[in-house]
């Protein structure tokens, strides 16, 4: 097993990757409060959300069998601190090879801390409103550079709002920037924002309803800016609620 230290955090932000591109907002509110940093032993680090005390929801394909994972959080001196992940669990449905081609599959996992995170606090879980629709409105929140190879743009909870395509179900959603249509590059998520939040207005408050899974350039391209794959929790709510009862955390 690897050890962690905070320069692989450090390594991490310092190399080119992509999150919430084209100019996405600083979020401030209840939502950054929520959004988690994941880093893995093999250099991988995605985002999550905190939808207990102690409860991390994300998506499968960033916790890959075999390798250990930790929290980053910033103390008072802005320094990153690494913390400790309890257990890690995949739906058992997850398709990692489904995932890469951008078709749908169970990209769902939950991690469970030691402890709960100082100055962090949960939000709701849900599923998507139905009868599903193109041009319901979504939010998407994640960690990462704002801009493409700037790592050090990273590390700063951003969000979206994104509108979903022709054909959303329960099995995927695909959303884009309703400005660039993704006919050019626009607001997406990339690599850096896979397990982060997609969240949905449902009573007036933000609820979490999906993950994000994937991402494309503008026309369909390689890259980000032009579709945001999600996995929503419609057919997963349930394992989620049952793993979390199960480890002595209910939600």
């Amino acid at each position: 097993m690897r050890i962690f230290s905070v320069s692989l955090f450090v390594a991490l932000i310092s190399f080119p990757a992509h999150a919430l591109v084209g100019g996405a907002s600083v979020d401030t509110d209840v939502i950054s409060r929520s959004v988690i940093t994941i880093v893995g032993s093999r250099g991988n680090f995605c985002s999550g959300a905190l939808i207990a005390p102690t409860l991390v929801l994300s998506a499968a394909h960033c916790v890959s069998p075999g390798a250990s994972y930790k929290i980053v959080l910033y103390d008072a001196q802005k320094q990153p601190q690494l913390l400790a992940v309890k257990r890690v669990a995949d739906h058992p449905d997850f398709n990692a090879q489904g995932i890469k081609a951008h078709r749908a599959s169970a990209d769902v996992a939950l991690l469970q801390l030691a402890e709960p995170l100082p100055g962090k606090s949960a939000l709701p879980l849900g599923v998507p409103t139905e009868p599903f629709a193109a041009g319901q409105n979504y939010m998407v929140a994640g960690i990462g550079v704002a801009e493409r190879g700037d790592g050090k743009s990273g590390g700063t909870v951003r969000a979206a709002s994104l509108v979903s395509t022709s054909h959303p179900g329960k099995l995927q959603i695909r959303l884009v920037d309703p400005a660039t249509e993704n006919k050019r590059d626009g607001l997406g998520a990339c690599t850096g924002d896979s397990g982060g939040p997609v969240l949905q207005q449902q009573n007036g408050r933000n609820v979490v309803i999906g993950v994000v899974s994937w991402s494309t350039g503008a026309k369909s391209s390689s890259g980000c800016g032009g579709l945001t794959g999600v996995t929503p929790l419609t057919l997963y709510r349930d394992w989620i609620v049952q793993t979390a009862r199960a480890w002595g955390t209910p939600l």
